[in-house]
């Protein structure tokens, strides 16, 4: 679900989006809800931020963490910087303006998120902008992966968000770089809907069991189940 307004006023911070072409989700407000900031995460790397809805969310859990959010878009930049400045963490988070396929670090990350271009071999619209946010035409799933692999500390995670397909695809890929999932969360609209969206939390270092969740957004009267408005009350004004 999009939320197309100008804006999107969350408990504690406030994303403007008017000049961003990927408006605010209810998938991308689960991933950030739901990824983990674990105790000792000290530097986070959200990869094509847009907004910088999933920094400003990882920003508030993670309050000792330093955030650098990279953007390829210069517009989309200029907003999470807007958006940054406005939070309560504006010290911690850091908008870099760059390609990720070039980007090379002088640290590593404890976790690395990421809400990437979804669509590969599709119809492309009109707004360039637009497309490179939703196409895979600038960053392959093998790009990210290896930009990845080049940033996140030795024993961190990242945190995927992709359609149902594309998680299957991205699932090969971390099995062929010998990587492992731990943890993998299935986002359905409700109970009779089939599986919609997937997060993804991969690592280097097998985790001792894989975990998996499923997460129903809403029940058949329309309002929200209990187990999504439990995820999303530290952020959601109303639910």
């Amino acid at each position: 679900m999009g939320l197309s307004n100008s804006y999107f006023r969350f408990k504690q911070f406030i994303v403007n989006q008017g000049e961003c072409a990927m408006k605010v989700t209810t998938d991308a407000c689960i991933q950030g809800a739901w990824t983990p900031a674990l105790d000792g995460t000290e530097r986070i790397l959200d990869v094509g931020t847009g907004t910088g809805l999933l920094a400003l969310m990882l920003a508030q859990k993670a309050t000792d963490a330093l955030i650098d959010a990279a953007e390829l878009d210069n517009k989309a930049a200029a907003q999470a910087m807007q958006n940054f400045s406005d939070s309560p963490w504006n010290e911690q988070l850091t908008v870099i303006s760059c390609d990720i396929k070039e980007y090379h670090a002088p640290y590593k990350y404890d976790l690395v998120i990421s809400n990437p271009p979804f669509f590969s071999n599709s119809l492309q619209g009109p707004a360039a902008n637009r497309n490179m946010a939703r196409h895979t035409d600038t960053l392959s799933y093998n790009d990210l992966l290896d930009a990845i692999d080049r940033n996140l500390a030795p024993n961190g995670l990242a945190s995927i968000l992709l359609p149902r397909p594309e998680s299957l695809l991205f699932e090969n890929l971390i099995e062929e770089k010998g990587w492992h999932i731990h943890n993998c969360l299935q986002i359905k609209d409700n109970d009779n809907a089939a599986i919609k969206r997937v997060v993804l939390l991969t690592g280097r270092i097998a985790p001792d069991v894989r975990a998996a969740e499923t997460l129903v957004i809403k029940q058949h009267d329309g309002s929200y189940t209990d187990k999504f408005k439990q995820l999303l009350s530290p952020y959601y004004l109303q639910l």
